[in-house]
Protein backbone atom coordinates (compact mmCIF):
# COMPACT_ATOMS: atom_id res chain seq x y z
CA UNK A 1 0.00 0.00 0.00
CA UNK A 2 1.22 3.53 -0.72
CA UNK A 3 2.53 5.55 2.20
CA UNK A 4 0.66 8.70 3.18
CA UNK A 5 3.14 9.83 5.81
CA UNK A 6 3.42 13.63 5.97
CA UNK A 7 6.44 15.23 4.37
CA UNK A 8 8.93 16.27 7.08
CA UNK A 9 9.20 20.02 7.66
CA UNK A 10 12.32 21.57 6.11
CA UNK A 11 15.30 22.19 8.33
CA UNK A 12 15.20 25.86 9.30
CA UNK A 13 18.37 27.84 9.86
CA UNK A 14 21.47 26.15 11.32
CA UNK A 15 23.38 28.81 9.33
CA UNK A 16 22.79 27.35 5.83
CA UNK A 17 22.35 24.25 3.75
CA UNK A 18 25.88 24.66 2.40
CA UNK A 19 27.40 23.36 5.63
CA UNK A 20 27.27 19.63 6.40
CA UNK A 21 26.36 20.30 10.01
CA UNK A 22 28.12 22.82 12.25
CA UNK A 23 31.86 22.85 11.47
CA UNK A 24 34.30 22.10 14.24
CA UNK A 25 35.43 25.58 15.31
CA UNK A 26 39.05 26.59 15.48
CA UNK A 27 40.42 27.72 18.85
CA UNK A 28 39.81 31.33 19.95
CA UNK A 29 42.50 33.93 20.43
CA UNK A 30 44.66 32.53 23.27
CA UNK A 31 45.54 35.95 24.70
CA UNK A 32 46.97 39.32 23.74
CA UNK A 33 49.62 39.30 21.06
CA UNK A 34 51.38 41.40 18.43
CA UNK A 35 50.99 41.16 14.66
CA UNK A 36 51.86 43.13 11.55
CA UNK A 37 48.29 43.04 10.23
CA UNK A 38 45.02 42.16 11.97
CA UNK A 39 42.00 41.35 9.81
CA UNK A 40 38.53 41.31 11.37
CA UNK A 41 36.19 38.84 9.69
CA UNK A 42 36.85 35.41 8.15
CA UNK A 43 34.50 35.66 5.21
CA UNK A 44 35.61 35.96 1.61
CA UNK A 45 36.96 39.52 1.99
CA UNK A 46 39.08 38.76 5.03
CA UNK A 47 40.32 35.40 3.78
CA UNK A 48 41.19 36.61 0.28
CA UNK A 49 43.00 39.62 1.77
CA UNK A 50 45.04 37.36 4.05
CA UNK A 51 45.81 35.13 1.09
CA UNK A 52 47.08 37.89 -1.20
CA UNK A 53 49.04 39.65 1.54
CA UNK A 54 50.79 36.41 2.46
CA UNK A 55 51.48 35.69 -1.20
CA UNK A 56 53.02 39.14 -1.59
CA UNK A 57 55.11 38.97 1.59
CA UNK A 58 55.37 35.60 3.36
CA UNK A 59 57.15 37.23 6.30
CA UNK A 60 54.06 39.20 7.35
CA UNK A 61 52.57 38.20 10.71
CA UNK A 62 48.85 38.16 9.92
CA UNK A 63 46.05 37.47 12.40
CA UNK A 64 42.45 36.92 11.30
CA UNK A 65 39.74 37.23 13.96
CA UNK A 66 36.29 35.69 13.43
CA UNK A 67 33.32 36.00 15.78
CA UNK A 68 31.90 32.53 14.98
CA UNK A 69 33.60 30.42 12.31
CA UNK A 70 34.99 31.01 8.82
CA UNK A 71 32.15 31.47 6.35
CA UNK A 72 29.50 32.02 9.04
CA UNK A 73 28.15 35.15 7.33
CA UNK A 74 27.17 35.78 3.73
CA UNK A 75 30.19 33.86 2.44
CA UNK A 76 28.63 30.60 3.65
CA UNK A 77 24.98 31.42 2.93
CA UNK A 78 24.84 33.02 -0.53
CA UNK A 79 23.43 31.71 -3.79
CA UNK A 80 26.77 30.54 -5.16
CA UNK A 81 27.07 32.95 -8.10
CA UNK A 82 30.73 33.57 -8.91
CA UNK A 83 29.78 36.33 -11.35
CA UNK A 84 31.16 39.51 -12.87
CA UNK A 85 28.21 41.52 -11.59
CA UNK A 86 29.28 45.00 -10.48
CA UNK A 87 28.44 45.81 -6.84
CA UNK A 88 26.89 49.16 -7.69
CA UNK A 89 25.41 51.30 -10.45
CA UNK A 90 27.75 51.66 -13.43
CA UNK A 91 25.95 54.72 -14.81
CA UNK A 92 26.16 56.61 -11.52
CA UNK A 93 29.78 55.67 -10.93
CA UNK A 94 30.63 56.77 -14.49
CA UNK A 95 29.10 60.19 -13.87
CA UNK A 96 31.29 60.53 -10.79
CA UNK A 97 34.53 58.87 -11.91
CA UNK A 98 34.38 58.62 -15.70
CA UNK A 99 33.30 55.93 -18.11
CA UNK A 100 36.78 54.46 -18.69
CA UNK A 101 37.24 53.83 -14.97
CA UNK A 102 33.95 51.93 -14.77
CA UNK A 103 34.74 49.86 -17.88
CA UNK A 104 38.04 48.91 -16.22
CA UNK A 105 36.14 47.99 -13.05
CA UNK A 106 33.77 45.75 -15.00
CA UNK A 107 36.62 44.03 -16.80
CA UNK A 108 38.49 43.50 -13.54
CA UNK A 109 35.45 41.75 -12.08
CA UNK A 110 35.03 39.55 -15.14
CA UNK A 111 38.70 38.61 -14.91
CA UNK A 112 38.27 37.81 -11.21
CA UNK A 113 35.81 35.02 -12.04
CA UNK A 114 38.61 33.13 -13.75
CA UNK A 115 41.12 34.08 -11.07
CA UNK A 116 38.99 32.51 -8.33
CA UNK A 117 38.65 29.37 -10.44
CA UNK A 118 42.42 29.27 -11.00
CA UNK A 119 43.26 29.78 -7.31
CA UNK A 120 40.79 27.09 -6.26
CA UNK A 121 42.43 24.64 -8.65
CA UNK A 122 45.95 25.62 -7.59
CA UNK A 123 45.17 25.35 -3.86
CA UNK A 124 43.09 22.15 -4.21
CA UNK A 125 39.88 23.80 -3.03
CA UNK A 126 36.92 21.70 -4.17
CA UNK A 127 34.12 24.26 -4.39
CA UNK A 128 31.97 22.51 -6.99
CA UNK A 129 32.86 25.10 -9.62
CA UNK A 130 31.27 24.91 -13.06
CA UNK A 131 31.56 27.94 -15.33
CA UNK A 132 28.24 27.74 -17.16
CA UNK A 133 27.40 31.44 -17.18
CA UNK A 134 24.13 33.04 -16.08
CA UNK A 135 20.73 32.67 -17.69
CA UNK A 136 18.51 35.71 -17.05
CA UNK A 137 14.85 35.30 -17.96
CA UNK A 138 11.76 37.46 -18.46
CA UNK A 139 8.26 36.13 -17.80
CA UNK A 140 6.08 39.10 -18.72
CA UNK A 141 6.33 42.02 -21.18
CA UNK A 142 7.64 44.50 -18.59
CA UNK A 143 10.38 42.10 -17.55
CA UNK A 144 11.20 41.48 -21.21
CA UNK A 145 11.65 45.23 -21.75
CA UNK A 146 14.06 45.43 -18.80
CA UNK A 147 15.87 42.31 -19.91
CA UNK A 148 16.50 43.75 -23.37
CA UNK A 149 17.80 46.96 -21.81
CA UNK A 150 20.03 44.99 -19.44
CA UNK A 151 21.51 42.91 -22.27
CA UNK A 152 22.20 46.10 -24.24
CA UNK A 153 23.83 47.69 -21.18
CA UNK A 154 26.16 44.71 -20.77
CA UNK A 155 27.39 45.22 -24.33
CA UNK A 156 27.80 48.96 -23.84
CA UNK A 157 29.94 48.36 -20.76
CA UNK A 158 32.27 46.04 -22.61
CA UNK A 159 30.93 42.71 -21.35
CA UNK A 160 31.72 40.27 -24.15
CA UNK A 161 29.82 37.13 -25.07
CA UNK A 162 26.34 38.16 -23.92
CA UNK A 163 23.74 36.41 -26.12
CA UNK A 164 20.06 37.34 -26.34
CA UNK A 165 17.84 34.24 -26.53
CA UNK A 166 14.33 33.52 -27.69
CA UNK A 167 12.01 31.49 -25.47
CA UNK A 168 12.85 28.41 -27.55
CA UNK A 169 16.59 28.97 -27.27
CA UNK A 170 16.26 29.48 -23.52
CA UNK A 171 14.39 26.16 -23.25
CA UNK A 172 17.32 24.39 -24.90
CA UNK A 173 19.28 25.28 -21.76
CA UNK A 174 16.57 25.00 -19.06
CA UNK A 175 12.92 24.14 -19.69
CA UNK A 176 11.21 26.81 -17.58
CA UNK A 177 7.55 27.77 -17.54
CA UNK A 178 6.34 31.08 -18.95
CA UNK A 179 9.61 32.43 -20.38
CA UNK A 180 9.20 35.14 -23.03
CA UNK A 181 12.86 36.02 -23.54
CA UNK A 182 16.26 35.50 -21.98
CA UNK A 183 19.93 36.29 -22.26
CA UNK A 184 23.07 34.38 -21.36
CA UNK A 185 26.13 36.00 -19.80
CA UNK A 186 29.21 33.75 -19.83
CA UNK A 187 30.98 35.50 -16.96
CA UNK A 188 29.63 33.40 -14.09
CA UNK A 189 30.31 30.06 -12.42
CA UNK A 190 28.21 27.95 -10.08
CA UNK A 191 29.98 27.28 -6.79
CA UNK A 192 29.33 25.67 -3.41
CA UNK A 193 29.93 28.83 -1.37
CA UNK A 194 30.71 27.34 2.04
CA UNK A 195 33.23 24.96 0.47
CA UNK A 196 35.05 27.94 -1.02
CA UNK A 197 35.07 29.76 2.33
CA UNK A 198 36.29 26.77 4.31
CA UNK A 199 38.86 25.92 1.63
CA UNK A 200 40.23 29.46 1.74
CA UNK A 201 40.42 29.28 5.54
CA UNK A 202 42.45 26.07 5.37
CA UNK A 203 44.67 27.56 2.67
CA UNK A 204 45.60 30.73 4.56
CA UNK A 205 46.36 28.72 7.68
CA UNK A 206 48.64 26.49 5.62
CA UNK A 207 50.43 29.64 4.42
CA UNK A 208 51.10 30.69 8.01
CA UNK A 209 48.16 33.01 8.78
CA UNK A 210 46.84 32.75 12.36
CA UNK A 211 43.05 32.32 12.19
CA UNK A 212 41.14 32.48 15.45
CA UNK A 213 37.44 31.65 15.53
CA UNK A 214 34.98 32.39 18.36
CA UNK A 215 36.90 35.65 18.82
CA UNK A 216 34.51 38.61 18.30
CA UNK A 217 35.96 42.08 17.97
CA UNK A 218 34.61 44.35 20.70
CA UNK A 219 36.62 47.41 19.66
CA UNK A 220 38.45 48.24 16.44
CA UNK A 221 40.80 51.19 16.27
CA UNK A 222 44.23 52.40 15.18
CA UNK A 223 46.85 50.07 16.53
CA UNK A 224 44.72 47.09 17.46
CA UNK A 225 41.57 45.05 17.95
CA UNK A 226 40.10 44.11 21.32
CA UNK A 227 38.30 40.79 21.93
CA UNK A 228 36.98 39.12 25.10
CA UNK A 229 40.13 36.97 25.10
CA UNK A 230 42.76 39.65 24.61
CA UNK A 231 43.95 42.35 22.22
CA UNK A 232 45.76 41.97 18.94
CA UNK A 233 48.17 44.87 18.65
CA UNK A 234 48.94 45.68 15.01
CA UNK A 235 49.88 48.84 13.09
CA UNK A 236 47.49 47.82 10.30
CA UNK A 237 43.88 46.82 11.03
CA UNK A 238 41.53 45.80 8.22
CA UNK A 239 37.77 45.51 8.66
CA UNK A 240 36.03 42.82 6.59
CA UNK A 241 32.73 42.59 8.45
CA UNK A 242 30.21 43.20 5.59
CA UNK A 243 26.62 42.62 6.84
CA UNK A 244 27.72 42.54 10.49
CA UNK A 245 29.28 46.02 10.36
CA UNK A 246 26.26 47.69 11.97
CA UNK A 247 27.01 45.82 15.21
CA UNK A 248 30.32 47.63 15.65
CA UNK A 249 30.59 50.81 17.74
CA UNK A 250 30.05 53.95 15.68
CA UNK A 251 29.10 52.07 12.50
CA UNK A 252 25.40 51.35 13.01
CA UNK A 253 24.35 53.55 10.07
CA UNK A 254 27.33 52.91 7.79
CA UNK A 255 25.93 49.89 5.92
CA UNK A 256 22.44 48.46 6.19
CA UNK A 257 22.23 44.68 6.84
CA UNK A 258 19.84 43.57 4.08
CA UNK A 259 18.29 40.15 4.51
CA UNK A 260 18.07 37.52 1.78
CA UNK A 261 16.63 34.02 2.08
CA UNK A 262 17.05 30.67 0.35
CA UNK A 263 15.61 27.18 0.16
CA UNK A 264 17.07 23.95 -1.19
CA UNK A 265 15.12 20.95 -2.42
CA UNK A 266 15.83 17.34 -1.73
CA UNK A 267 17.97 15.73 -4.47
CA UNK A 268 15.95 15.65 -7.68
CA UNK A 269 15.54 12.32 -9.50
CA UNK A 270 17.35 11.89 -12.80
CA UNK A 271 14.11 11.38 -14.74
CA UNK A 272 13.02 14.90 -13.72
CA UNK A 273 16.40 16.38 -14.66
CA UNK A 274 15.99 14.82 -18.09
CA UNK A 275 12.81 16.87 -18.46
CA UNK A 276 14.29 20.09 -17.03
CA UNK A 277 17.66 20.04 -18.76
CA UNK A 278 20.03 22.44 -17.00
CA UNK A 279 23.00 20.39 -18.13
CA UNK A 280 25.23 23.48 -18.33
CA UNK A 281 24.80 24.28 -14.61
CA UNK A 282 24.06 27.92 -15.45
CA UNK A 283 23.07 30.14 -12.57
CA UNK A 284 19.50 31.36 -13.07
CA UNK A 285 17.76 34.65 -12.33
CA UNK A 286 14.96 36.91 -13.53
CA UNK A 287 14.27 40.61 -14.02
CA UNK A 288 11.40 40.95 -11.54
CA UNK A 289 11.76 43.70 -8.93
CA UNK A 290 11.50 41.03 -6.23
CA UNK A 291 13.91 38.88 -8.21
CA UNK A 292 14.95 35.29 -7.57
CA UNK A 293 18.37 33.67 -8.00
CA UNK A 294 18.98 29.93 -8.31
CA UNK A 295 21.45 27.19 -9.09
CA UNK A 296 21.59 23.44 -9.74
CA UNK A 297 23.73 22.25 -6.85
CA UNK A 298 26.65 19.86 -6.78
CA UNK A 299 24.37 17.12 -5.39
CA UNK A 300 21.56 17.77 -7.92
CA UNK A 301 19.20 19.83 -5.81
CA UNK A 302 17.82 23.24 -6.73
CA UNK A 303 18.73 26.10 -4.41
CA UNK A 304 16.69 29.27 -4.95
CA UNK A 305 16.67 32.56 -3.09
CA UNK A 306 15.05 35.96 -2.89
CA UNK A 307 13.97 38.69 -0.51
CA UNK A 308 11.56 38.01 2.35
CA UNK A 309 11.93 40.13 5.45
CA UNK A 310 14.39 42.53 3.81
CA UNK A 311 15.37 44.43 6.95
CA UNK A 312 14.89 44.01 10.68
CA UNK A 313 14.25 47.10 12.83
CA UNK A 314 17.38 48.54 14.42
CA UNK A 315 19.69 46.57 12.09
CA UNK A 316 18.97 43.38 14.03
CA UNK A 317 20.28 40.12 12.59
CA UNK A 318 18.85 36.64 12.17
CA UNK A 319 19.51 33.81 14.61
CA UNK A 320 21.86 31.42 12.84
CA UNK A 321 19.93 31.67 9.59
CA UNK A 322 16.42 31.01 10.88
CA UNK A 323 13.85 32.21 8.38
CA UNK A 324 10.06 32.77 8.72
CA UNK A 325 8.11 29.76 7.45
CA UNK A 326 6.08 32.03 5.19
CA UNK A 327 9.35 32.79 3.40
CA UNK A 328 9.94 29.10 2.71
CA UNK A 329 6.39 28.91 1.37
CA UNK A 330 6.88 31.95 -0.87
CA UNK A 331 10.16 30.67 -2.30
CA UNK A 332 8.59 27.26 -2.89
CA UNK A 333 5.80 28.96 -4.83
CA UNK A 334 8.34 30.86 -6.92
CA UNK A 335 10.22 27.64 -7.66
CA UNK A 336 7.08 25.77 -8.67
CA UNK A 337 5.93 28.63 -10.89
CA UNK A 338 9.07 28.41 -13.02
CA UNK A 339 9.70 24.66 -12.68
CA UNK A 340 6.40 22.84 -12.15
CA UNK A 341 8.31 19.61 -12.82
CA UNK A 342 9.59 19.68 -9.21
CA UNK A 343 6.23 20.32 -7.53
CA UNK A 344 6.39 16.95 -5.75
CA UNK A 345 10.02 17.25 -4.64
CA UNK A 346 10.18 18.15 -0.93
CA UNK A 347 12.01 21.21 0.35
CA UNK A 348 14.92 20.12 2.52
CA UNK A 349 16.20 23.35 4.02
CA UNK A 350 15.44 27.05 4.43
CA UNK A 351 17.84 29.70 5.68
CA UNK A 352 18.72 33.39 5.46
CA UNK A 353 21.60 35.78 5.90
CA UNK A 354 22.54 39.44 5.58
CA UNK A 355 24.47 41.42 3.01
CA UNK A 356 25.72 44.99 3.41
CA UNK A 357 24.05 47.82 1.50
CA UNK A 358 25.54 51.35 1.52
CA UNK A 359 23.11 54.26 1.26
CA UNK A 360 24.01 54.82 -2.41
CA UNK A 361 24.25 51.06 -3.18
CA UNK A 362 27.96 51.38 -4.10
CA UNK A 363 30.68 49.13 -2.65
CA UNK A 364 33.96 50.56 -1.43
CA UNK A 365 37.60 49.66 -0.76
CA UNK A 366 39.77 52.03 1.27
CA UNK A 367 42.92 52.28 3.38
CA UNK A 368 44.19 55.20 5.45
CA UNK A 369 47.98 54.98 5.84
CA UNK A 370 48.00 57.59 8.59
CA UNK A 371 45.82 55.50 10.91
CA UNK A 372 46.57 52.07 9.50
CA UNK A 373 42.85 51.37 9.16
CA UNK A 374 41.34 49.83 6.05
CA UNK A 375 38.09 48.21 4.99
CA UNK A 376 36.19 46.75 2.07
CA UNK A 377 32.56 45.84 1.61
CA UNK A 378 29.04 46.99 0.86
CA UNK A 379 28.75 44.53 -2.03
CA UNK A 380 24.92 44.79 -2.32
CA UNK A 381 24.62 41.06 -2.90
CA UNK A 382 27.29 40.79 -5.60
CA UNK A 383 30.22 39.94 -3.37
CA UNK A 384 31.28 36.41 -4.26
CA UNK A 385 33.58 37.68 -7.01
CA UNK A 386 33.90 41.31 -5.88
CA UNK A 387 35.50 40.20 -2.61
CA UNK A 388 38.40 38.73 -4.56
CA UNK A 389 39.09 41.98 -6.42
CA UNK A 390 38.53 44.02 -3.25
CA UNK A 391 41.08 41.88 -1.42
CA UNK A 392 43.69 42.22 -4.16
CA UNK A 393 43.07 45.96 -4.21
CA UNK A 394 43.33 46.24 -0.43
CA UNK A 395 46.59 44.30 -0.59
CA UNK A 396 48.07 46.82 -3.01
CA UNK A 397 46.86 49.74 -0.89
CA UNK A 398 48.31 48.28 2.32
CA UNK A 399 51.66 47.55 0.67
CA UNK A 400 51.78 51.01 -0.91
CA UNK A 401 51.77 49.63 -4.45
CA UNK A 402 50.24 51.73 -7.20
CA UNK A 403 48.43 49.48 -9.66
CA UNK A 404 45.52 49.36 -12.09
CA UNK A 405 43.43 48.02 -9.22
CA UNK A 406 44.12 51.00 -6.96
CA UNK A 407 42.81 53.27 -9.74
CA UNK A 408 39.39 51.59 -9.91
CA UNK A 409 36.45 53.84 -9.03
CA UNK A 410 35.40 52.09 -5.83
CA UNK A 411 38.73 52.87 -4.17
CA UNK A 412 38.12 55.62 -1.63
CA UNK A 413 34.43 55.93 -2.55
CA UNK A 414 32.37 57.27 0.35
CA UNK A 415 28.64 56.91 0.95
CA UNK A 416 26.58 58.92 3.39
CA UNK A 417 25.07 57.06 6.33
CA UNK A 418 21.60 55.61 6.45
CA UNK A 419 18.78 57.51 8.13
CA UNK A 420 18.15 56.89 11.86
CA UNK A 421 15.32 54.66 13.02
CA UNK A 422 12.42 54.48 12.50
CA UNK A 423 13.01 56.18 9.12
CA UNK A 424 15.41 53.45 8.02
CA UNK A 425 12.94 50.64 8.73
CA UNK A 426 9.98 52.52 7.23
CA UNK A 427 11.93 53.33 4.08
CA UNK A 428 13.25 49.84 3.39
CA UNK A 429 9.97 48.19 4.31
CA UNK A 430 8.08 50.58 2.06
CA UNK A 431 10.52 50.05 -0.81
CA UNK A 432 10.03 46.30 -0.89
CA UNK A 433 6.27 46.53 -0.46
CA UNK A 434 6.34 48.83 -3.49
CA UNK A 435 8.37 46.28 -5.45
CA UNK A 436 5.87 43.55 -4.58
CA UNK A 437 3.06 45.78 -5.80
CA UNK A 438 4.99 46.59 -8.98
CA UNK A 439 5.56 42.91 -9.76
CA UNK A 440 1.86 42.20 -9.18
CA UNK A 441 0.97 45.07 -11.53
CA UNK A 442 3.37 43.88 -14.23
CA UNK A 443 2.22 40.26 -14.12
CA UNK A 444 -1.30 41.51 -14.76
CA UNK A 445 -0.50 43.16 -18.05
CA UNK A 446 1.62 46.29 -17.62
CA UNK A 447 3.66 46.58 -20.83
CA UNK A 448 6.43 48.67 -19.28
CA UNK A 449 8.07 48.94 -15.88
CA UNK A 450 5.50 49.79 -13.24
CA UNK A 451 5.69 53.45 -12.15
CA UNK A 452 5.49 52.17 -8.57
CA UNK A 453 8.94 50.60 -8.98
CA UNK A 454 10.36 53.68 -10.71
CA UNK A 455 9.35 55.86 -7.78
CA UNK A 456 10.68 53.33 -5.25
CA UNK A 457 14.05 53.22 -7.06
CA UNK A 458 14.37 57.00 -7.03
CA UNK A 459 13.51 57.32 -3.35
CA UNK A 460 15.84 54.50 -2.34
CA UNK A 461 18.71 55.59 -4.57
CA UNK A 462 18.81 52.00 -5.87
CA UNK A 463 20.30 51.09 -9.26
CA UNK A 464 17.68 50.36 -11.91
Amino acid sequence: MPSHAPTPAPTNGHVSHWFDGPPVPRPPLPGSRDADICIVGAGYTGLWTAYYLKQADPSLRIVVLEARFAGFGASGRNGGWLSGLVPGDRERMARQYGRDAVVAWQRALNDAVDEVIDVAARENIDAGIVKGGTLEIARNPAQATRLAAAADAESRWGVDGVATLTAGESAQRIRLAGVLAAYHNPHCARIQPASLARGLADTVQRLGVDLYERSPATEIGPGGVATPWGTVRAPIVLRATEGFTARLPGLRRRWLPMNSSMIATEPIPQRIWEDIGWQGRETLGDTAHGFFYAQRTVDDRIAIGGRSVPYRFGSRLDRDGQVPRRTITRLRQTLHSILPQVADVPIAHGWCGVLAVPRDWEATVDFDPSSGLGWAGGYVGHGVTATNRAARTLTDLVLGRSSALTELPWVGHRSRGWEPEPLRWIGVRGMYLAYQAADWHEFRGSAGTSPIAVIADRIAGRPH
